[in-house]
């Protein structure tokens, strides 16, 4: 930490500070909430951050605040001198600001944890405005090509007072608020499911405290939720009543956990790109693997419902894909005029709806507590069941919904929406090939031409593969058709009002074919090594979704084309069934192809997303998952 009083002295100061390292600039004036100081000066997620006397910048920010230093510096007259009557801090150092004892910041809530930022204190008003230079570099941070987040403080008090009748005031201020409570209700995600808001986050909030105070990180609790849902998995494939109460016991400590690591992350402002990463994927590991441990279990018991389980995989998948999609296409459209949306807006100022609303659309908490409580009271094939049945009206309601928005919505869709719902579709290098030479046919089609293409093969190719009996080629055929009507579809830029529909028509396509096609042949291992192709492929789909949402594009071309691209895969699959689906060499070569894809996407996908300068991208929505 050092001390500078003029908008020169803070640049040389900066200087001094390594370029990789993050930087902040506190008014020595400042009065407030340490965890309004938290929020300026230690969340990861921003190059710029700004509160009434702070402001921090990351190393990517660094230029920017430099720039706004000169542009300040320049823009005003010397000042007459940075002393103040006010009491400024004597120790000057390397400590974080709350090893400081500072009169400015109360200690109340713990340990700050801002020793993450290298501080300068400063004194300096500017003349024209007698505003903190902070706040005036805040100010011009925006021109300077970094806009601040200016996170929302709500009763928490961040202020520089100018006098002792205003510094009494806002010590008034910030002794009739309880920070630790704020901090805990922070910690919560402002829109949630039901079962979570009402049933977990009451008391998973103070279990992430506990983490925070004992050193412990948003990673390590993730991976402690991964390793007791693998557990509960091994738990049902048992077999076993007992093993079955066991499973859904433990798949609710799973999900606890999983709330925990979270919160723990808004609690203690520990965000990173690798966190992210690891609580989107771990969630779908723990799900998927779940299944798969009923589906050994009920196997155990004489019963085989690997298609039931593969089918709740491929719903859930598209299920997703089609929030994905939609989200995408709608990232930053234009003129939102749906009556739809309006309908929705006014409905959201009735309280039960949207509960009800939430609840409908069976969001994750929601729908591991069914998966738990079927689990420990009845048999995996009624556990199934009803998830396929739940799950299947609420795609229905919320597909239906995005529908009506998108068709009464009257906007402008971007190249950005474009290029993400092309990622989206994860085109190979026949779809490729074959897009070129189509588009020519293609411009000329009505507007709905690509998702109705893509809908049309895909229900030929997975009819086909259904009903026509094992070892037919005609489900390569059908293949064929299905990688021409793919490219057709994507042949266009992907701007049309119900074009998001087409990457989760793309993955019913393929996956269902799989499903199919392994159910078709009765080969004993086939559903098995189905779903573990399955599941594969799905990795690679959930990886470029969350590489999407982190603003750093899809996984690179080479990768894509070596997966095959989904009409490239689902050739293969269908290839294989015809040559050898009426033996145990088909359950072989499914196996061989889902290891060979799965090392194929995680090697990729690790090397990415640990050595990836991405910005941490946490889901603060709250939407279901």
């Amino acid at each position: 930490m050092a001390e500078a009083d003029t908008p020169e002295a803070v640049a040389a100061r900066l200087a001094q500070v390594p370029p990789a390292e993050r930087v902040a600039l506190v008014d020595r004036r400042f009065l407030g909430h340490r965890h309004a100081l938290r929020l300026a000066l230690t969340d990861p997620r921003f190059d710029t951050a700004a509160i009434p006397g702070a402001l921090s910048a990351t190393a990517a920010g660094r230029p920017a605040l430099l720039r706004a230093l000169a542009a300040v510096s320049g823009a005003r007259p010397a000042p007459s001198g940075g002393a103040t009557s006010l009491p400024a801090p004597t120790r000057v150092g390397g400590a974080g600001l709350d090893e400081l004892p500072d009169p400015h910041i109360p200690s109340a809530g713990g340990r700050a944890g801002l020793d993450r930022s290298r501080v300068v204190r400063s004194a300096t008003r500017t003349a024209a405005a007698d505003i903190p230079l902070p706040d005036a570099l805040a100010d011009a941070l925006g021109p300077a090509g970094a806009e601040p987040h200016r996170p929302e403080l709500g009763v928490l008090v961040a202020t520089v007072p100018t006098d002792e009748t205003a510094r009494q005031a806002a010590a008034e201020a910030i002794a009739a608020v309880d920070e630790e409570s704020i901090r805990l209700r922070s910690a919560v995600k402002s829109r949630d499911g039901f079962f979570t808001t009402h049933f977990i986050s009451p008391y998973s909030r103070y279990i992430a405290r506990w983490c925070a105070r004992r050193g412990l990180t948003p990673n390590q609790v993730t991976t402690a939720s991964l390793l007791v849902a693998l557990i509960a998995a091994g738990c049902a494939a048992t077999g076993t009543r007992g093993g079955f109460v066991a499973a859904g016991v433990l798949l609710l400590a799973s999900f606890v956990l999983d709330c925990t690591d979270g919160q723990l992350a808004r609690y203690s402002l520990q965000y990173s790109t690798l966190g992210a990463w690891l609580d989107a994927t771990f969630d779908r590991v723990k799900e998927y693997a779940y299944y798969a441990g009923l589906a050994l279990g009920a196997a155990r018991g004489g019963d085989d419902v690997w298609a039931l389980a593969l089918g709740a995989m491929v719903l859930q998948t598209c299920r997703h894909v089609v929030d994905f999609a939609f989200n995408e296409a709608n990232h930053d459209a234009s003129a939102n005029t749906s009556p739809t949306a309006a309908l929705s807006g006014r409905l959201d100022s009735v309280g039960w709806t949207v509960w009800a609303r939430r609840m409908i659309v069976l969001p994750i908490g929601e729908r591991w507590a069914l998966i738990a409580v079927l689990t420990a009271a009845t048999t995996p094939r009624t556990t199934f069941v009803v998830l396929l049945i739940g799950c299947g009206l609420a795609a229905c309601y919320t597909t239906a919904g995005r529908v009506l928005r998108s068709l009464t919505r009257k906007a402008r869709r971007t190249d950005r929406a474009a290029r993400a719902l092309d990622e989206l579709c994860d085109s190979g290098p026949l779809a490729e090939a074959a897009a070129r030479p189509l588009a020519r046919f293609t411009r000329a089609l009505p507007v709905f031409a690509p998702p109705a293409l893509a809908l049309a093969g895909g229900a030929v190719l997975t009819a086909t593969a259904a009903l026509a009996p094992r070892g037919s080629w005609g489900v390569p055929l059908a293949a064929l058709v299905y990688v021409f009507t793919s490219a057709a579809a994507v042949s266009r830029p992907l701007k049309g009002p119900l074009d998001w529909l087409v990457p989760p028509l793309f993955r019913a396509a393929e996956y269902g074919t799989v499903l199919a096609l392994a159910a078709v042949s009765q080969v004993n291992g086939a559903l098995p090594a189905a779903f573990g192709l399955v599941a594969a492929v799905a990795y690679h789909h959930y990886d470029t979704v969350y590489r999407i949402r982190g603003g750093t594009g899809a996984p690179p071309r080479a990768l894509v084309r070596a997966a095959g691209g989904h009409e490239g895969r689902a050739l293969v699959v269908a290839v294989l069934a015809a040559a050898c689906g009426h033996h145990s060499g088909f359950a072989v070569a499914l196996t061989v192809l889902a290891v060979c894809l799965a090392l194929l996407v995680l090697a990729e996908s690790i090397r990415f997303w640990v050595s990836s300068s991405a910005p941490a991208v946490h889901d603060e929505t709250g939407e279901p998952a």
